[in-house]
């Protein structure tokens, strides 16, 4: 994360908490200074230590290391979720197609995928629910949708291990919208499987593309756990919603980095990308992928035969 963009959340926080605020006691002594409750919480996000282990550094107790972050995860929930963790809106799609027709793929939002985090201090009257065979651990299972730029456009956390796939987008949210449009069936087909056993030349080379194109969700799920260790690690809060909003609060602050970083490495995806940008229109990007011509001529020769 740069300094410009922790600086900003410093900012916007402080002037809506006040617990963010440095404040004075009925002695007139001063309190902790804001940077140093902001810095213990992002210490414990990016690390994953443990509470106690950031009071060498910026000399706060565990008790109020705790409460630091707490109060953090849901200040950023409140504050940046409408803007960095929203639908996306017609101009956003129209890029996504741009995006996912320029790699061979028209038609493609997203790819979507699961991710388990393992909960440590699970109480064991839950841990029936929440642990399969096949781990021997309690985890809680994160559903995302991301895109090829790494951004994370939809994210569903607090699925117990022992559901499978069909279970899990029972409960997600993310069909509602076209459920709700339509009836019982909706109208256009949402997922595009890949061949699990491919036969012939041309099945082979298109399961071959779309399971490259499948890992954009692996590789934001990568990002992710390596900016923030506390989500690489065993989850150590007894609470549910405190984890609830530990996964959500890391998902913004990722895709906050995704918006800053994002001319690094913009010309592997799109050029003069920006989302939600009425101003630069929906011209088609320049993008930096590799050439899939051998693709497109190989569907074209088994047309013409």
């Amino acid at each position: 994360m740069r300094r410009d963009v922790f600086l900003r959340i410093v900012d916007a926080l402080s002037n809506v908490y006040p617990y963010f605020q440095q404040r004075v006691d009925a002695t007139g002594r001063r309190g902790l200074l804001p940077l140093q409750k902001y810095t213990a919480a992002i210490r414990m996000l990016a690390y994953g230590v443990a509470a106690d282990a950031v009071d060498d550094y910026v000399r706060i107790g565990e008790s109020t290391t705790i409460d630091c972050l707490e109060k953090f995860v849901e200040g950023v929930i409140s504050v940046f979720q409408d803007e960095y963790l929203r639908k996306p809106n017609p101009n956003d799609v129209q890029r996504l197609l741009q995006m996912a027709e320029g790699r061979g793929f028209p038609g493609m939002l997203g790819s979507i995928d699961c991710m388990h985090w393992q909960w440590k201090n699970c109480p064991k009257a839950w841990k029936g629910m929440y642990m399969s065979g096949y781990r021997g651990v309690a985890t809680i299972v994160l559903e995302v949708v991301a895109s090829s730029d790494l951004w994370i456009w939809h994210a569903f956390f607090g699925f117990s291990d022992s559901n499978n796939n069909i279970n899990m987008l029972d409960r997600s949210l993310v069909f509602d919208d076209i459920l709700n449009d339509h009836d019982i069936y909706p109208e256009w087909a949402t997922f595009v499987k890949s061949i699990s056993k491919p036969q012939g030349e041309k099945r082979k080379l298109f399961a071959q593309y779309q399971e490259g194109q499948r890992k954009d969700v692996e590789r934001a799920f990568g990002v992710l756990q390596t900016r923030f260790a506390i989500i690489r690690g065993p989850a150590r809060f007894w609470e549910k919603k405190k984890l609830a909003n530990i996964m959500r609060a890391c998902i913004i602050l990722h895709n906050m980095i995704v918006e800053d970083e994002r001319d690094t490495y913009v010309g592997n995806f799109a050029q003069g990308l920006e989302y939600d940008d009425v101003e630069n229109g929906l011209s088609q990007p320049q993008l930096g992928e590799e050439d899939f011509a051998p693709y497109h001529q190989f569907l074209q020769r088994n047309i013409q035969l």
